[in-house]
């Protein structure tokens, strides 16, 4: 009420946050975490320029969201809260500190299916684009872009096909350079999966993304999602394309066949990954090439085993 009475004032609104910053923390808040998530976004909204105002928000915001995911509790926002927070990302397009906020905010809003859906809707993947071109260097914002690019890229009703395929890019560049750091490859990883599920690669995309993917699997073989989301997308590339699918045979790196083979090895408790290990198999039979590699390289026995330790599934 303090701060709904006095909307037009800064100082109100900042003392207002710092108010709110010391009453979140306490556990009788969380049924009122929504009310006060619409409060702090309506207040940056009003004072878009303050950029003072707009980093405590934000601070806020992620205090308020972090505890909630941890509980399970996914919050829907609607679609003005979505724009309030796209207004701030257009406003200071040039504050790395600040987008660092909004990214992991972002990513941790997507996780909504509703509000992914008002994110797409108020156009916010090609600012997505634009800062992860502009911040190719920050791990932080590489990693929360990617990772909202992956749940906004997901929906099966997606009308920004032009936009994602433009996405494709500037996602593998993040993975190409981050293949040593895990966290980010991992989120570069599935973002490319949601890409390829949403038939955003062209001919010209098969070959080095399949040699990327490859990488970002030898590189990280102790991330069991990026193994697992890393297979997934080979199988979407290997489903649609013969030439991703002689590229997995014959990457100079080595073949992909003795790469899942260890991949298998090495989580074969895991249903989660194994599954998406007989996924990518399946597409892989569908070239007598690669059939033939995989008979010469007893793949076969391969998944005999795997029927015997999953022979329910």
């Amino acid at each position: 009420e303090f701060m709904q009475a006095s909307w037009d004032i800064e100082e109100v609104q900042a003392k207002g946050i710092q108010q709110l910053a010391s009453f979140v923390k306490d556990k009788s808040a969380f049924p009122y975490l929504l009310k006060i998530t619409r409060v702090i976004t309506f207040a940056m909204k009003t004072h878009v320029t303050s950029l003072n105002l707009q980093v405590d928000g934000c601070r806020l915001l992620l205090e308020i969201l972090s505890p909630a995911l941890e509980r399970g509790v996914v919050m829907a926002l609607d679609e003005g809260v979505a724009t309030c927070l796209l207004a701030t990302v257009r406003k200071h397009a040039g504050n790395e500190e600040l987008l660092s906020l909004l990214c992991t905010l972002l990513m941790m809003l997507s996780a909504s299916e509703v509000t992914a859906g008002n994110l797409r809707k108020v156009g916010v993947i090609p600012d997505l684009l634009s800062i992860l071109r502009r911040f190719l260097h920050n791990d932080e914002i590489c990693f929360s872009c990617c990772g909202a690019l992956w749940s906004l890229a997901v929906s099966e009703n997606n009308a920004d096909q032009e936009v994602l395929e433009s996405a494709v890019p500037v996602t593998s560049a993040v993975l190409q350079k981050n293949l040593q750091n895990g966290a980010v490859s991992e989120s570069a990883c599935s973002a490319l999966w949601a890409l390829s599920l949403q038939g955003c690669l062209t001919d010209h995309d098969y070959e080095p993304a399949t040699a990327l993917l490859l990488d970002a699997l030898r590189m990280n073989p102790e991330r069991a999602v990026l193994v697992k989301n890393g297979c997934l997308a080979l199988a979407s590339l290997l489903r649609v394309s013969e030439i991703a699918a002689l590229t997995f045979i014959t990457d100079s790196k080595g073949s992909g066949i003795d790469l899942i083979k260890d991949m298998y090895h090495l989580y074969f408790n895991d249903p989660g990954v194994v599954g998406a290990v007989c996924l990518l198999m399946k597409e892989m039979v569908q070239y007598d090439e690669v059939m033939l590699d995989m008979l010469s390289q007893k793949m076969d026995k391969l998944l005999s085993e795997i029927k015997i330790q999953f022979p329910f599934s």
